[in-house]
């Protein structure tokens, strides 16, 4: 661990001096990686020789992975863990020993696990359907019809509502594939893929499905395109949702209300202008409490990063620098809101699973109190990726308990779901 020299507030100048100091910096690459050999009967548990934290493999079956990092996997009390089965199934893993079963037979599309009740809701394409599973009592069910060509993207907070969205008009079976929206696959030309798919300005709508009536309520229509929604954790009435491009092409974070009311933009930094160009914010999330949204805010096409967050309530916006050997393919925050976690790959040398202390910078408001807090990341290397190909994104989350930052890896030849412990292992 090492301290960072970074101001103490971010202004429109001090930007601009971070301009001259990343114009000067390595272009940042995503590593690629030779495959190696890979044993026949992969080890169940290992202490990681670089960092002395236990790194364990969750799952048995070649080809299992967790769910993306937004995406809920934890049952309300903790105890459970879904994931993904090699044929798109679903499974669970018991946390307190570590046994899995599969409770749904693929191939499933998972929406998400439930935040009141021990459920998972699922689709199961072509048809246009939502469906659940009780992961503890493996009870299944049909919840509601869809619109024709409709997706469901996230349940709200105690269960009455889902969300998602469509494309209007005649389907032409064109489809501007970007990648795994899981993120198993990684396309070689994604930013043009997705610049031509915003350029298409396709007809949608957003829409939710009372689970309860099956109505559905549309509540936003345009040609922008919709993407990534979810629902808050704890207000089932506000869901976020982003404008999806190309990085600076968009002002990407929105949320909006269930009855299609208070539509808005979360600015990026008070101004609520684009103080640099080359401004990239995605891989937003929610805070365990639901007041607060986080996003990976990137300058320079990359070369400037901070994990920065926006408070409903406060409007403050606080921003946490991060060295460049430690940019990750994506961030996430521990339920009790103290710690970050990262699973690097988009630097040379930064092929880690990383732990992050925030730290905050002294803030006397002489400047104003209209201004963007600073801190910066401490790490601590918890499992080395070295083996890893990372055009399989590792998706970080945290255990409900905190003991564990849970992955999914190709580091020993398949793709596996993995757990590293958070404290290191004790020594003998």
């Amino acid at each position: 661990m090492h301290a960072r020299n970074v101001p103490l507030m971010i202004t429109k100048r001090s930007l601009s001096l971070l301009r001259l100091i990343a114009l000067s910096a390595t272009l940042i690459v995503v590593v690629g990686l030779a495959t190696p050999a890979y044993p026949q009967d992969p080890p169940k548990s290992w202490i990681d020789p670089e960092t002395g934290h236990r790194v364990i493999r969750l799952t048995d079956e070649p080809g299992s992975h967790s769910f993306y990092f937004n995406v809920n996997a934890y049952t309300p009390d903790g105890r459970k863990m879904a994931f993904t089965t090699a044929n798109d199934g679903i499974g669970v893993i018991d946390l307190t020993d570590f046994k899995s079963r599969v409770v749904v037979p693929g191939p499933v599309r998972v929406v998400a696990v439930c935040r009141k009740t021990p459920r998972v809701f699922f689709l199961k394409p072509p048809e246009s359907a939502l469906y659940f599973a009780n992961l503890d009592t493996g009870e299944t069910g049909k919840l509601a019809d869809l619109p024709e060509r409709g997706s469901v993207a996230t349940i709200n907070a105690d269960e009455t509502l889902v969300a998602g969205t469509r494309v209007l008009g005649e389907d032409t079976g064109r489809r501007f594939v970007t990648s795994d929206s899981r993120g198993l696959v990684q396309a070689e030309d994604k930013g043009a893929m997705m610049a031509r798919r915003l350029a298409a300005r396709r007809p949608m709508e957003m829409y939710t499905v009372d689970l309860k009536t099956g109505k559905v309520n549309v509540i936003l229509q345009g040609t922008d395109w919709y993407n990534h929604l979810q629902f808050s954790p704890t207000d089932p009435t506000l869901l976020m949702y982003c404008h999806e491009g190309s990085g600076w092409r968009v002002d990407r974070i929105w949320t909006i209300r269930t009855n299609g009311t208070e539509n808005a933009m979360i600015p990026d930094e008070p101004t609520k202008n684009r103080i640099l160009e080359g401004e990239l914010a995605g891989h937003e999330w929610w805070s365990p409490d639901g007041r607060t949204i986080y996003v990976d805010l990137r300058f320079i096409k990359g070369l400037v990063g901070f994990v920065a967050s926006y408070n409903l309530d406060t409007k403050k916006h606080t921003w946490y620098y991060y060295e460049q050997s430690e940019v990750s393919v994506h961030f996430n925050l521990s339920p009790d809101g103290k710690l970050f976690c990262g699973d690097g790959g988009r630097a040379p040398g930064g092929a880690w699973i990383y732990l992050f202390y925030p730290v905050l910078f002294p803030d006397d408001q002489t400047l104003g109190t209209d201004l963007i807090q600073v801190g910066s990341f401490k790490s601590e290397k918890l499992c080395s990726m070295s083996k890893h190909d990372y055009r399989l994104e590792p998706n970080v989350s945290f255990t409900p308990d905190q003991k564990y930052v849970v992955f999914r890896s190709n580091m020993l030849g398949p793709t596996y779901t993995f757990a590293v412990e958070v404290a290191k292992a004790a020594q003998n």
